[in-house]
């Protein structure tokens, strides 16, 4: 290496981190510009979110483009959220699995399973997002708290994974998560919501730094599944749609999975008071 190509390489690094913050910034801006909007300004973005998943999962699995089975997914899911912000998320949900298994009749015989896939993991947790914000004031709190959990869950792992290290998480999966990145990541959505609960008086702290540990575990479990997809299809990225960071499957990939878990959750505390019931105030 010469000399004068050390200073290239020496930045490169610092451009793509910069890159990375910038591009990380701007969308957390889209996404909390509309959850402050409202239900329905949020909805949107969410779905139209959901729309790009459903392309990046074809893209994926089917290596497609716009095919009956992404009209149809995407459709399917810009009108599920859509549904959930006008107060019907039981029809969105039942939308969504239609959707997936048309798309299994349709690729019948070229990993159908796969294919249907797609519409529910763009799907559902985007009727669970907007149905959780969907529920009066609590909602726009209780979606607040899942983004910034899982948000501060990646940062945690990243920085304990960077600064701890340590033996490999699951290195046939993803080789470069830690142990050390997990349990950063669980500290730090246990801290989300410690600060939820001191900012709030009316949050129970013991529960709200339980949720948000739990949280943080399961957008992990998330981010690890994605990896595994991607790596079963010799895929890097789900797509270059988002400088330094991917394409929008590679930034959800943890959301995705804590969002769904959340709804569950509070559907199966009370379906009619979802927000509520996942901030603990039940």
């Amino acid at each position: 290496m010469t000399e004068g190509e050390r200073p290239k390489s020496a930045a490169a690094p610092m451009r793509d981190l910069g890159q990375r913050i910038a591009s990380g910034v701007t969308l957390a801006l889209v996404v909390l510009g509309a959850l402050w909007a409202g239900v329905l300004p949020f909805a949107i973005v969410v779905g139209a979110v959901g729309v790009v998943v459903t392309w990046e999962w074809g893209r994926i699995v089917r290596s497609a483009g716009v095919d009956a089975i992404l009209v149809i997914q995407a459709a399917a899911v810009a009108a599920a959220a859509l549904l959930a912000a006008w107060g019907l998320a039981g029809l969105g949900f039942i939308l969504v699995i239609v959707a997936a298994i048309i798309s299994a009749l349709l690729a019948f015989g070229e990993r159908g399973h796969m294919a249907a896939f797609g519409a529910l993991y763009a799907g559902l947790p985007a009727v669970s997002l907007v149905w959780l914000h969907h529920d009066g004031a609590a909602g726009f709190l209780a979606v607040l708290f899942v983004l910034l959990t899982v948000w501060g869950t990646d940062t945690g792992a990243y920085f304990a994974g960077r600064l701890i290290g340590g033996p490999k998480l699951i290195p046939l999966v993803s080789p470069n998560k830690t142990w050390s990145g997990l349990a950063g990541g669980i500290v730090a959505g246990s801290l989300i919501g410690l600060a939820f609960a001191l900012v709030r008086s009316e949050l129970s702290l013991g529960y709200m730094m339980f949720a948000g540990a739990l949280l943080g575990a399961v957008s992990q479990v998330g981010d690890l599944l994605e990896s595994a997809l991607k790596r079963e299809y010799g895929v890097k990225d789900a797509s270059a749609l988002i400088p330094g960071h991917g394409g929008f499957m590679d930034r959800i990939d943890g959301l995705s999975a804590a969002v769904v878990a959340a709804a569950i959750f509070a559907m199966a505390i009370d379906i009619q008071a979802p927000a509520r019931a996942l901030l603990g105030l039940n």
